[in-house]
């Protein structure tokens, strides 16, 4: 799979932009502050519908205008799929191959990308919300009824939460609520347990390619649902999820929100049995970041039959270690990748040749040669 085509208007500080991408690698260099990571962001939304910087679509549009438009065209085994997502005050409208699709569910999976940003670091460092967020981009480009069942849970936790809060203590009008969530809940979690299953050898093999052995890089999900376990079926945890809601009630109608369910679930990143976040230091912080990113890369080929985009931005730079970065640069032997940078220097003897180079001023961007 591959992005042929991007085409911006009015997005961040592009007014019209189009380019056409190497199926190879591709390289945006220039200076700070001149739209390289705003243009594979607009990737990003192509893939995933979110941008990993804001919440706030207006950011996304550029100043004094009402709207913003991204197109791209993907290849992949199916063939050619033209993308369109239209950002505007009121609201969003997505397309594929000039259908509109009624939601935004519906958009999400018809591109895959892995971005791996200086953020990343807050997979490991930051709170349990940003774990939550990477399962949930990962599985929703790979599976959309994941992506229903997640909408169907926020909005039900939503409505549970906004009568929580206004002293709705009613048992029997709180316990169909209950029951909804338990039911939309399980899904989610059974689907979490499984993805990290199923990424932890990957992950694993990679941390030691990169640390040649030194440690053991292992996870699991944290349920806040008592006993729920990867053997467990669905109308298991679903029930157990519902018994748990009922046992907290009191404790809600406390608090005005709800104290379980995976919304409040994280995942243990452990090297040698120990939690990262007590004693690891930043270089293996930042490797097991890169190490997730990259095993990532095998499970959506597992899913889908097809590899994803990577996405590099401004990061290689950092990865000091040469086996990191040949890592990463090995990987773009069998995915399109797409590179911000700064500076060539330290890319030059392993891109030589073999990309297609974009220099980035200003919100515009033009083809030269490596």
């Amino acid at each position: 799979m591959f992005l042929t085509d991007l085409t911006l208007s009015h997005f961040r500080n592009y007014e019209h932009q189009a380019i056409q991408l190497s199926p190879n690698v591709n390289v945006f260099c220039g200076e700070n502050g001149q739209g390289k990571t705003n243009a594979l962001e607009a990737i990003g939304l192509l893939a995933i519908g979110k941008s990993h910087r804001t919440s706030r679509d207006k950011d996304l549009i550029s100043w004094n205008e009402d709207s913003a438009v991204i197109d791209g065209i993907v290849e992949s085994m199916h063939g050619l799929r033209k993308l369109r997502l239209e950002l505007g005050s009121a609201g969003r409208k997505a397309y594929v191959n000039r259908v509109q699709q009624m939601k935004m569910t519906d958009f999400v999976g018809h591109f895959q990308v892995v971005l791996f940003a200086p953020e990343d670091l807050q997979l490991v460092k930051g709170g349990p919300k940003e774990r939550r967020r990477f399962i949930d981009v990962e599985l929703g480009q790979t599976q959309p009824l994941y992506l229903h069942h997640l909408a169907n849970y926020n909005r039900t936790l939503q409505q549970r939460n906004k009568l929580l809060k206004n002293g709705v203590y009613d048992d029997t009008y709180l316990a169909s609520f209950d029951e909804q969530l338990a039911q939309y809940g399980a899904h989610v979690v059974q689907r979490r347990f499984r993805f990290l299953a199923q990424l932890q050898p990957v992950a694993n093999q990679v941390y030691v390619d990169i640390s040649e052995g030194r440690e053991l890089f292992d996870f699991k999900y944290m349920s806040t649902i008592p006993r729920a376990n990867l053997d467990m079926s669905l109308e298991q945890i679903a029930s157990q999820f519902e018994r748990s809601l009922s046992d907290k009630r009191q404790t809600d109608m406390r608090m005005g929100y709800t104290t379980v369910g995976p919304h409040r679930d994280d995942i243990q990143l452990l090297l040698n049995g120990q939690d990262v976040q007590s004693f690891a230091s930043q270089g293996q912080q930042r490797t097991i970041a890169l190490s997730l990113r990259l095993a990532e890369i095998d499970f959506i080929y597992r899913e889908i039959g097809e590899y994803p985009v990577l996405l590099l931005d401004d990061v290689l730079s950092e990865l000091d270690d040469k086996r990191q970065r040949n890592l990463v640069l090995s990987m773009s032997q069998k995915v399109q990748t797409i590179i911000t940078t700064t500076s060539l220097f330290h890319l030059e003897d392993e891109l030589a040749g073999a990309a297609r180079l974009f220099h980035v001023a200003s919100g515009i961007i033009t083809e030269d040669n490596v």
